[in-house]
């Protein structure tokens, strides 16, 4: 270990020969989600929210940071920033208008995962590989009736699907951007 190599065990580390999280990155970002979540400005236009922690992703490195320790973490941090950011919206709409919002989005969600099998979302060539159309229309159909019949589905259940490979299947961006709305709104209700 090079003297000026800072000591940390916020999270345990993969073995020497194998990768994991960038352990600078991650306790850099800790410290600015610290910050954020206290209140203290993290830098102009830089605000952070549960659909960015969700989004943030470090470089890999041997030896770094245990991948599943982090994740695990950062979805308790996605939580307490969503919890955070329902606080604020109600605060500033007030309650009725902030579940209409959710209501809302809800109904566009609703709205595409209903359409017909095979259909729900734009395919890429058949050339290029994408989401297993069954896998990720058999999901969608789950959230529906999440949604229409409070069929028991939990957010890390959305946050966990995978979804075989298929040439010519969904785009993948596509799917995930829904998904990551389907995790929106369940924050948003819980």
């Amino acid at each position: 270990m090079r003297h000026n190599e800072a000591v940390t065990t916020t999270f345990p580390r993969t073995p020497k020969k194998t990768l994991g999280y960038d352990a600078e990155q991650v306790e850099a970002f800790l410290e600015t989600a610290r910050k954020a979540y206290d209140g203290n400005d993290v830098a102009d236009g830089d605000e952070l929210t549960a659909e960015s922690i969700r989004h943030t992703a470090f470089s890999m490195h041997k030896g770094g940071y245990s991948p599943a320790h982090v994740d695990a973490a950062l979805e308790r941090l996605e939580d307490a920033f969503a919890t955070r950011d329902r606080d604020r919206a109600t605060r500033a709409q007030g309650k009725d208008a902030w579940l209409q919002e959710a209501h809302g989005l809800a109904q566009v969600l609703v709205n595409r995962l209903s359409r017909d099998d095979h259909h729900r979302f734009s395919r890429v060539s058949v050339l290029t590989v994408g989401y297993n159309r069954a896998d990720v229309d058999r999901f969608a159909s789950r959230l529906v009736r999440y949604f229409e019949e409070g069929f028991p589905v939990t957010v890390e259940d959305v946050r966990c699907a995978v979804f075989r490979r298929q040439r010519g299947g969904y785009r993948e961006a596509q799917v995930d951007v829904v998904l990551d709305g389907v995790v929106d709104v369940m924050l948003a209700v819980r």
